[in-house]
């Protein structure tokens, strides 16, 4: 159920402008392709299906008791922290998909790399498809428009064919300049290999085990960000309350909000996607916001885009 409290018309930052303002073309000639639109209905992504279904198996293997230990948890914790927080919301959401704030080039391509390891694409395939989906937000041509449903706006949309990734390279033109980009957009399924190498290592020094530090750290972690990230899709666009008209069903969420360092706060960020704070209203906890805030102290975030009246 969706509260109309506190219910309220504001000016939309709309995404189009948000574009813009990154010098990216929006002039889409062919803007809608539903997903329909396929010749065949049962066309699949089945290397996605194979790599989802062989991931969420890994976990099972990480629950066995013998692979249990203090040092794989903490491994666990701390690179969900890196990936999600530091790579997937701070990284590739509000700096470089929205632009809400600037860092040096050095530090933004290190987020961009914490985004990579989380194993959703590269930060150009992000991007796009992001910006792609503010632009059509809960419209047929949003490839992971919540009105059909909970299954598809969570995950489904990513077993068939996405219409979308035709327009990645124009949606993402300000990254598809940058050569290091390219090559983590091409190669981010390898940055596990180094990071199991120091998985395992870790392990044998601390006598947690390899193969449990590696579990632990990758498969567990994976399908940990990956399902919290997908949350916001899906469940952000189902459950909640409505703060701002934002033209979408955009909600505000605060257990998602909880798991995702700020980002259930969604409704928020739709009605102001260019705003790198999402928690607006008194009591929303935005950790995201905080982390930003600390890079502000440091001298190293500037140019901080926030809503005139925040």
């Amino acid at each position: 159920m969706v509260s109309s409290v506190g219910k309220k018309s504001a000016p939309l930052c709309r995404p189009i402008e948000s574009h813009k303002a990154v010098g990216i073309s929006l002039k889409l000639q062919q803007p809608l392709t539903p997903q329909s639109k396929f010749p065949k209905k049962e066309q699949r992504r089945w290397g996605t299906i194979g790599f989802m279904i062989g991931i969420h198996v890994l976990t099972i293997f990480a629950l066995l008791p013998k692979f249990w230990s203090v040092p794989a948890i903490s491994a666990l914790l701390i690179l969900y922290w890196i990936t999600a927080c530091l790579g997937v919301t701070l990284g590739y959401h509000r700096l470089l998909s929205h632009r809400s704030f600037r860092v040096p080039k050095w530090l933004e391509r290190i987020f961009a790399t914490c985004g990579a390891l989380s194993c959703q694409h590269g930060p150009i395939d992000w991007v796009g498809l992001h910006r792609h989906h503010h632009t059509f937000s809960d419209t047929e041509a949003d490839h992971h428009n919540s009105k059909k449903g909970f299954w598809w706006s969570h995950m489904g949309w990513m077993f068939e064919p996405i219409p979308a990734m035709k327009a990645v390279g124009r949606l993402s033109g300000d990254l598809v300049k940058d050569p290091y980009y390219r090559w983590l957009n091409k190669n981010f399924l390898l940055l596990q290999i180094p990071l199991g190498g120091l998985l395992f290592w870790t392990g044998i020094q601390t006598e947690a085990g390899g193969w449990a530090m590696v579990l632990w750290g990758i498969p567990m972690r994976l399908v940990l960000v990956y399902h919290v990230t997908w949350l916001v899709n899906s469940a952000t666009h189902c459950w909640g309350n409505v703060a701002f008209d934002s033209g979408d069903s955009s909600k505000n969420n605060a257990w998602v909000a909880a798991l995702t360092f700020g980002e259930g706060w969604h409704n928020n960020h739709h009605a102001f996607p260019n705003s790198a704070r999402q928690g607006l209203q008194n009591g929303q906890i935005d950790l995201t916001w905080q982390h930003i805030r600390f890079l502000m102290a440091l001298g190293l975030a500037t140019k901080v885009r926030l809503p005139a009246k925040y």
